[in-house]
């Protein structure tokens, strides 16, 4: 009987998950099908009961539901607890279980690039969902300096304070992080910030950004935000949010099948949808 598997949101219809498991699937000729289902948050509940009704065999899990599944499930991974997220959700012998790929799929990402991250100096832009799993899971592989800026303050200070693992960071302003640019080896841009259509949006003056910084934006449509392409003209590396979304894929991926996929195809099927070959 073929395997069901899913993405749950609102909105749901852009997301290039079907694309990417459901090719997965006939790759490795797994008997299976990914659908997306839109998904208000009036309607979580009953869904999560129609899934156990149907036996379901797993699920990705998007905005605006990674929190409020959270209470819907049967156990959660340490790591997303301590998130306080879960984007991806096993089907263990009738148990839903949460786990969190999100930040460990942008480590995997950020590895094919940088061969080591711990004794890098980072700036993570941003205090939302994705920041908040960036920063933990960064401060759990051993990162050991993570700085946080934010427009709104009080939220970065209560990821510093939130996580429970051990790291040093600091919370600036805006303007004190565009000052003191020069001081990072590794600066991640975790907003929606320069997303289509909004292209031409800025998130940070790029003036103090030194050559061998590594620049990170986990938005994908464009390929290049405006950040990116500021940054490559400084001659400073880049990567978009290609390698995050597709890592966390293949992690949820293999929780499921147990079979750890091919990033690389992965990758070529997202950027081809695309129509583009920038990561």
């Amino acid at each position: 009987m073929k395997k069901l598997y899913a993405v749950i949101g609102n909105p749901i219809a852009h997301s290039m998950s079907p694309l990417m498991h459901n090719d997965l699937f006939q790759h490795y000729g797994i008997d299976a099908y990914y659908h997306a289902f839109a998904i208000t948050k009036e309607q979580l509940a009953d869904a999560i009961k129609g899934f156990r009704a149907m036996n379901i065999s797993g699920f990705n899990v998007t905005v605006p539901h990674k929190v409020a599944i959270i209470p819907l499930l049967d156990d959660i991974d340490l790591l997303a607890r301590s998130i306080g997220a879960v984007n991806t959700v096993v089907n263990e012998n009738g148990r839903l279980v949460g786990y969190n790929t999100d930040g460990s799929g942008y480590v995997q990402g950020l590895l094919t690039e940088l061969s080591n991250l711990k004794n890098k100096k980072v700036l993570v832009i941003g205090a939302g969902g994705a920041a908040r799993a960036i920063y933990f899971t960064l401060a759990y592989e051993g990162v050991t300096h993570i700085d946080l800026t934010n427009r709104t303050i009080a939220k970065a200070e209560s990821l510093v304070k939130e996580c429970p693992y051990e790291v040093q960071s600091n919370v600036l302003e805006l303007k004190e992080a565009e000052e003191q640019l020069e001081h990072y080896d590794i600066i991640i841009q975790t907003t929606s910030i320069g997303m289509s259509p909004h292209t031409e949006c800025k998130v940070l003056s790029l003036h103090n950004l030194k050559e061998s910084a590594f620049v990170s934006d986990i938005v994908y449509n464009p390929l290049e935000t405006l950040l990116l392409r500021q940054a490559r003209e400084k001659g400073a590396r880049t990567q978009n949010g290609i390698q995050m979304f597709v890592h966390q894929g293949a992690l949820a991926f293999e929780k499921w099948t147990n079979v750890m996929p091919d990033s690389n195809r992965m990758t070529t099927k997202v950027l081809k949808q695309l129509g583009g070959t920038k990561c």
